[in-house]
């Protein structure tokens, strides 16, 4: 009945009742202090607004979007999967009153062919290389589904003696190389775990060796954890973890256009050019396939408990005696890419764009990933609808994107952005990302320059189990698993929660670390296993047995995320702040310092330029936040239609690009912010200031001290940056 009042209301009948759904969250608001960036006049009405949104999300419209997207297995270049899907989500964004289309480019992205695998001896066995149905859950017999592969792995016929190399990661080769034993013209067999994938194939070909296998080992990801599917959530015996290889840490995007848009009409690369392609052949196996050849191998017995896994075997290294084949074909071609985006013209400032997006593709159903992130855009959308329909316009343009082919290596976001670089360097205010979606407690992550105002919507949303604000939860959950008291007083003197670094490994990398747009990532977890991710099981019966189920969580991050949207759409004063960057970067040095003094005999580093420069910096910080705090009795009015606010806060969303560096990190020019990056041999995992800090971890004394020089640059253009933009509140005043 309510969708038919709903349809048949005026404007303001509408408006009223939306407001009466939202009624006890807007009076538990109505005294608060206007957030940050709202000027006296604005508040009230914000309050209202929000109120109004935050009534919309509902359980039921995610399932229903969940149980048809999720229906199907939808990989990006196979069949129409990802076009049916992208179809469906246009067709709900209009039905929202929203303008959308799908935007499509294209890639590389070869399918595989012929993936074979056998144990030569001593006892010959045969890899099964296949995730069998499971009669509780219809989807696992659905048409279409994709073999399991390594995507981009080279195509192969590699025989050679398996070594095991625990997780595949530096420190496993350095013990390798302590242990004497080489993986030179050997097959790897390596487990999932402590790093992404990409790293362990990239390491297994700069060590020598002929090919590679990834499994899935039941300590890590199975049994040992709990109880298996469809008993219980984690990976069964024969599950397999598919996934990209493109070395995402050099540059993530379609490999044959670095740096530029894949149709724009420029010559492309070639495969033997392309320079993210791994030369060996490379497939992911269940543990079911793998304890036959562990079983086999013999040599040196795993060095310590680190190198064991939970299989009822003898962990041994080799070499051999197990001998292996790989063979892979693929068929390498250009594929389309369906982007679909929706878009909300700004009443006010129309060219300062807040975008938000999560992909739609998977390499199966996906319902957990990343069906369960997807659904919550939607929602958010149709909250924006919803507000449409009453006459409430955002004064920023919002821009709702579902992107195609992030499994691949993230390749409709980056190709997107890089064809909207222009656009998006003049106007692009802050991109908010997200992923799969759980059960938990929130998870933050981004650009330090929002972590004050994230922390501020943080607490006024309810979290849906436990009664109090996400943020409360969330604080309380920190400090329940806090590594060490240290950590622990640090969240007790703070108030406000620390946002994470990012790395990489999700739709936020082209945004954050190429065109240094402040960026945050947002969702819930930790109360929900990812057992099944990049597998077949990943369907909706699991979704609804052990993850979200009743979709609270995913309501709960649409008002999050919609809330956060509306605030940085309407505010006078965009919601930066610079204190908790300086802050956080100052921790950042000091990890780096302590790096560099607990090394046997390096070279002497100056870091002097770079504390100058971050006092500097946290001074102009503070300042600006005496300046804003003095702008909060102003009226509104007169500050809106000003020519002052659009400089200042054309400013304020420009602060990030000054921490971007031109030239790039070393080795890889499109990675250009200066605080966050993947590291180069840690895949998603964040190095932060990684120009100084993996100089000086690899003793590239000159690329270091390079780095602390262009470090501490950025940072003086960000600080007189600040330093313009008080000056300016000072005289909005």
């Amino acid at each position: 009945m309510t969708r038919l009042l709903l349809r048949s209301c005026s404007r303001l009948a509408l408006a009223c009742l939306l407001l009466a759904g939202a009624a006890p969250l807007a009076s538990a608001l109505q005294n608060a202090d206007p957030a940050r960036g709202f000027l006296d006049g604005q508040w009230d009405r914000q309050q209202e607004i929000e109120a109004m949104f935050r009534a919309v999300p509902d359980p039921a419209r995610l399932r229903e979007y969940m149980e048809y997207m999720s229906e199907e297995p939808h990989i990006a270049g196979l069949g129409r999967g990802s076009l049916r899907v992208a179809e469906y989500a246009v067709e709900k964004f209009r039905s929202f009153g929203l303008d959308a289309a799908i935007e499509e480019t294209e890639a590389l992205m070869p399918l595989p062919v012929e993936r074979h695998v056998e144990v030569l001896g001593p006892e010959p066995y045969t890899l099964r290389l296949t995730e069998p149905e499971v009669p509780e859950d219809e989807d696992t017999f659905d048409e279409g589904q994709l073999s399991p592969y390594n995507a981009f792995a080279a195509d192969g016929d590699a025989t050679g003696e398996v070594v095991y190399v625990n997780y595949g990661i530096p420190e496993d080769y350095e013990k390798l190389a302590d242990l004497g034993i080489s993986v030179e013209g050997k097959i790897v067999l390596a487990r999932y775990g402590r790093s992404w994938r990409g790293i362990k194939a990239k390491l297994a070909q700069e060590n020598g060796a002929r090919g590679a296998l990834m499994y899935s080992d039941p300590a890590d990801d199975g049994y040992y954890q709990g109880l298996t599917y469809p008993e219980g959530p984690y990976r069964p015996q024969w599950g397999v973890q598919t996934g990209s290889i493109l070395d995402m840490p050099v540059r993530p995007g379609d490999p044959l256009t670095p740096g530029w848009g894949a149709k724009e009409d420029r010559e492309k690369l070639t495969r033997e050019t392309a320079g993210t392609l791994v030369r060996i052949p490379v497939l992911p196996i269940s543990w079911g396939d793998a304890l036959p050849i562990l079983e086999q191998l013999r040599g040196t017995a795993a060095p310590n408990d680190d190198w064991k896994g939970a299989l009822p075997i003898t962990y041994h290294i080799g070499p051999g005696p197990a001998t292996v084949r790989i063979r892979t074909v693929n068929d390498w071609q250009v594929r389309p890419i369906y982007n679909v985006v929706a878009r909300i013209e700004g009443s006010t400032w129309p060219d300062q764009w807040i975008v938000h997006g999560n992909h739609h593709d998977a390499w199966c159903n996906g319902a957990m990933d990343p069906i369960s992130g997807a659904v919550q855009l939607m929602e958010t959308a149709r909250g924006f609808g919803e507000l449409l329909k009453a006459g409430i316009r955002p004064a920023r343009t919002v821009i709702f994107a579902l992107w195609d082919a992030e499994e691949w290596g993230l390749l409709g976001s980056t190709e997107w952005a890089e064809t909207h670089r222009e656009d998006l360097g003049e106007k692009g205010v802050v991109y908010i990302n997200t992923d799969s979606n759980g059960k938990g407690w929130l998870g933050m992550a981004g650009s330090h320059t929002l972590e004050r105002f994230l922390n501020e919507v943080a607490r006024d949303i309810e979290d849906p189990e436990r009664g109090v604000s996400v943020y409360e939860a969330a604080r309380a959950r920190r400090l329940e698993t806090a590594a060490n008291p240290d950590a622990r007083q640090q969240i007790e003197q703070s108030d406000d929660l620390r946002l994470a670094a990012l790395g990489s490994g999700s739709d936020y990398t082209v945004f954050l670390d190429h065109l240094t747009m402040a960026s945050l990532n947002l969702g819930f977890g930790g109360d929900s296993p990812g057992g099944v991710y990049h597998s077949a099981y990943d369907t909706l019966h699991w979704y609804l047995t052990f993850a979200d189920g009743e979709f609270v969580f995913g309501r709960a991050l649409s008002q999050l995320v919609g809330t956060a949207i509306l605030r940085l759409a309407n505010a006078a004063v965009l919601p930066f702040g610079f204190t908790a960057l300086a802050d956080a970067m100052s921790g950042y040095v000091e990890e780096i310092r302590e790096t560099h003094a607990a090394m046997e005999s390096p070279d002497a580093i100056d870091f002097e330029s770079l504390e100058a420069a971050l006092a500097a910096l946290e001074a102009a910080g503070e300042g600006y936040e005496e300046a804003l705090a003095g702008l909060s009795a102003v009226e509104a009015e007169g500050v809106l239609g000003s020519e002052a606010a659009v400089q200042l806060n054309q400013l304020l969303y420009t602060t990030e690009r000054r921490l971007g560096y031109e030239e790039g990190l070393p080795n890889r020019e499109w990675f250009r912010h200066q605080v966050y990056a993947p590291g180069l041999y840690t895949g998603y995992g964040v190095k932060t200031i990684p120009g100084v800090r993996e100089g000086i971890e690899e003793e590239e004394w000159d690329a270091a001290r390079f780095y602390v020089q262009v470090v501490s640059q950025a940072l003086g253009d960000l600080t007189g940056q600040i330093q313009e933009a008080e000056r300016i509140l000072a005289d909005l005043r």
